[in-house]
């Protein structure tokens, strides 16, 4: 870039850079021949014409290498969990650095893929520190954040713009608001000029923390959540935009005094189906730039907690007033629910039923869904409930995935395939939230390291790590043993073991939403059932204490 800039400065014969304030000099590059300055991406010329500085500050923008620091940093806090995550959680999970990253995400169907695409559409110089993410669980340690959110505020020094992919409804031990806590950070390095967008879960929490430090918030359109990449390449146009001055954007934040709502983010619904018409007429229109509609988590005891509306714009004040307009409409549509939960005896009876059909043209299977012990809610995984209703009642072709048992696990590896266990399964984590250990004498039947690449429509091309895994098999249930816990959202869950789901007469998974996905094209039916594990409906059960009151559906309001 020194050529450009040396001709570019031949055509102000007389004329120096220099910075618009001394008070910003920590932020100001200094590589030979120019001092840029952070703020702004404006370069003043000393003795040349406004007309003349504002053509090379334009020309300069438009032929500099943008850097653009690209992160992902994901969390999903279920405060009511013991149990804490540590920063081997999320290694174990997965933690990619530096150049690990591109050879991971580079053509894939991801937020970091969609972002390198963008980098390459944009000329972009991408800096990429970070990538990691661990299952819903308890609390961030604050070793752990400090570490990962390290990664991203250090290499942020001199960058043009930031994209971020986050959840949204991270907690640490110290601090309630994780994304938050990141963002004011981020911003205290960069400075207020710099743009930083940020894609987030349907299901954040957002806070006004996160809307102050952010230029643009985009959350997810789908639930499943299946648009991780549309949606990220939405946020990577609009950075583009706002580092070339076309935008000046800025967060608007509405919520209400909801804890749970929405349909729980169902986007196939009527009020969050209703909530994307209006906002994406407002972007048609002009009025927004981006209208952003978040469920909340209903499994973490915070202050902020509850559905909200981010809306990004140009003018803050009309931003605002839209944002309270469509959480108006939350509220009135805030007793709407399309979750049916199946009594656990009509479930088993249904699921009997259907056996007789199976291998007949045209079968498919019953899917039956724990809702309470989804471990995408932070539900520990072992909740036994579910599977000793499974095997009293003597269903026969069962798929069942998965009892989260470390200990099982390693049982069943040291007897080998072939061989018979006997083992205390799941339940104990916390036997009084769903269950306690069910004592088994099961065959096994598969072993592997837990290692799998998804090739269903939320990761496909991704690889996950459950950790050692096992396939044990009890009367005619084949139960998925893992190591590291993790919702059902993938068939390759079942064939990495060795198991065809669509062959099967019954398929448990546990999950709240997203195993539909997958699942449900393969299924006859589907049936959820809440067996009382820790992320049970049943909300006036959980001892929230830091949520503000009133809140529906803990008061009549």
């Amino acid at each position: 870039m020194a050529w450009a800039r040396r001709s570019l400065l031949r055509k102000c014969a007389g004329t120096k850079l220099v910075p618009p304030s001394s008070a910003y000099s920590p932020h100001f590059d200094k590589r030979p021949h120019s001092r840029r300055c952070m703020r702004g991406n404006q370069w003043l010329c000393e003795g040349a014409s406004p007309k003349l500085s504002k053509n090379l500050n334009k020309t300069m923008r438009e032929r500099m290498t943008r850097r653009v620091l690209i992160a992902e940093f994901m969390h999903e806090t279920n405060t009511f969990s013991v149990q804490l995550t540590d920063e081997a959680t999320f290694r174990a999970h997965g933690a990619y650095l530096g150049n690990e990253i591109p050879e991971a995400f580079r053509g894939t169907r991801t937020s970091m893929g969609a972002a390198f695409e963008a980098a390459d559409k944009f000329g972009w110089s991408p800096t990429h520190p970070l990538v990691t993410g661990a299952n819903p669980s308890g609390r961030v340690t604050d070793a752990a954040f400090d570490v990962f959110a390290g990664h991203i505020v250090n290499a942020a020094e001199g960058v043009d713009g930031v994209l971020l992919h986050l959840h949204g409804a991270m907690a640490t031990e110290s601090s309630d608001d994780g994304e938050g806590e990141l963002l004011a950070r981020l911003r205290k390095r960069i400075g207020p000029d710099v743009p930083i967008v940020a894609v987030l879960d349907l299901h954040a929490t957002v806070t006004q923390l996160m809307a102050d430090n952010a230029n643009a918030l985009i959350s997810y359109r789908t639930y499943p959540h299946i648009d991780q990449y549309e949606r990220t390449w939405q946020a990577a146009e609009l950075l583009e935009r706002a580092m070339k001055g076309e935008i000046r954007p800025k967060v608007a934040l509405a919520r209400r005094p909801i804890l749970y709502a929405l349909d729980g983010g169902r986007t196939t619904s009527p009020p969050f189906k209703e909530l994307l018409r209006r906002g994406d007429a407002l972007e048609a229109s002009g009025d927004a730039l981006v209208v952003s509609v978040q469920a909340g988590f209903s499994s973490a005891d915070v202050h902020d907690i509850g559905p909200s509306i981010a809306v990004t714009a140009d003018d803050r004040s009309k931003a605002q007033a839209v944002a309270e307009e469509l959480m108006d409409y939350a509220w009135e549509q805030r007793r709407f629910s399309s979750i049916h939960f199946t009594p656990l005896a009509e479930a088993m009876a249904r699921a009997k039923a259907g056996e007789a059909d199976t291998g007949k043209p045209g079968y498919k299977p019953v899917v039956i869904s724990d809702y309470s012990d989804n471990p995408g809610s932070g539900a520990y995984g072992d909740a036994t409930n579910l599977l000793r209703a499974v095997l009293d009642a003597k269903l026969k072709n069962v798929g069942f995935h998965a009892i989260c048992d470390p200990e099982a696990a390693l049982a069943a590896q040291a007897a080998g395939v072939g061989n018979r266990v006997k083992l205390k399964l799941g339940g104990k984590v916390d036997p009084s939230m769903g269950g306690g250990p069910l004592d088994l004498d099961a065959h096994v039947v598969a072993l592997t390291d837990g290692y799998f690449m998804c090739y269903g429509p939320m990761a496909g091309g991704v690889w996950r790590n459950y950790g050692l895994s096992a396939l044990l098999r009890v009367d005619d249930v084949e139960i998925i043993v893992i190591t590291h816990n993790g919702q059902a959202t993938d068939l390759a869950q079942f064939t990495s073991l060795g198991v065809d789901p669509t062959r099967k007469s019954t398929v448990i998974v546990k999950s709240m939403q997203h195993f539909r996905a997958a699942f449900e094209p393969i299924a006859r039916e589907v049936l959820e059932v809440d067996t009382g594990a820790i992320s049970t409906r049943n909300f006036k059960e959980r001892p929230y204490r830091k949520v503000r009151r009133p809140i529906f559906p803990l008061d009549d309001i």
